[in-house]
């Protein structure tokens, strides 16, 4: 099941002769997930009732910041591609932009620019390193979201692991829905484009089976409403 699902995302942003004009359609965006993998997923997760709060959580690594998930983007982590000399954000834009440029002298590890078939808009966006916040790194399941869900728990190497993941956990999106989502889940925010939904939904199911994190009551609901829609 895994293995499909990275199948079907690589085919949604490879050059496979998918056009981005095509994703924008009522219809699910071309490489989603088909309604009988999501509610697969949906069955594997955990529900609980409300989302916790016990505090303590801290992204942040100067001063006295707890620093819970590690160093921003560290390629010190067990996750794929880690310990291959590139940071984890310039493998993302590696992997989920087209026409990637890199600096010169940097084993094609920094990424100077680039175009990104967004995952939540369906738009084109140029991404150019003097501009970075037009592309942004998402967890699609939050840190915040995840340390209230469980990861407060395991230990710290798991949560940086977790952090890291290029596999589950990280998209390359438009800055702004980025910043709109923020640490919400399925059960508040959804990407804008309604084309992308059952994308999300599988993407977001994936990384919950995958770390063994629960859904809420509302994420369940959601998720579920959005595979009703997806074909």
């Amino acid at each position: 099941m895994r293995v499909l699902y990275v199948v079907l995302w690589a085919l949604a942003v490879s050059g496979c002769g998918v056009s981005i004009l095509d994703l924008s359609g009522p219809g699910p965006a071309p490489g989603s997930p088909p309604r009988e993998h999501i509610e697969q997923l949906l069955a594997q997760v955990e529900t609980v009732e409300s989302r916790p709060h016990p505090g303590g959580y801290q992204r942040g690594c100067s001063g006295k910041e707890q620093c819970v998930f590690g160093p921003a983007w560290t390629d010190a982590q067990s996750a794929p591609a880690g310990h291959d000399g590139c940071d984890t954000r310039n493998n993302v834009l590696a992997t989920d932009l087209r026409s990637v440029s890199f600096r010169d002298g940097t084993r094609e590890c920094v990424v100077l620019s680039g175009v990104l078939a967004d995952p939540y808009s369906g738009d084109l966006v140029t991404f150019d390193r003097s501009d970075a916040k037009a592309v942004q790194i998402d967890h699609v399941y939050p840190l915040a979201a995840a340390w209230d869900m469980g990861a407060s728990t395991w230990p710290l190497e798991r949560r940086i692991r977790f952090a890291n993941d290029v596999m589950f956990e990280l998209l390359a999106v438009n800055g702004d829905d980025n910043q709109d989502k923020g640490d919400q889940t399925p059960g508040d925010w959804l990407p804008p484009n309604p084309a992308y939904h059952c994308f999300y939904a599988g993407k977001y199911l994936s990384v919950a089976v995958e770390y063994g994190l629960p859904v809420t009551v509302a994420d369940r609901k959601a998720l579920a409403d959005v595979a009703e829609r997806c074909p």
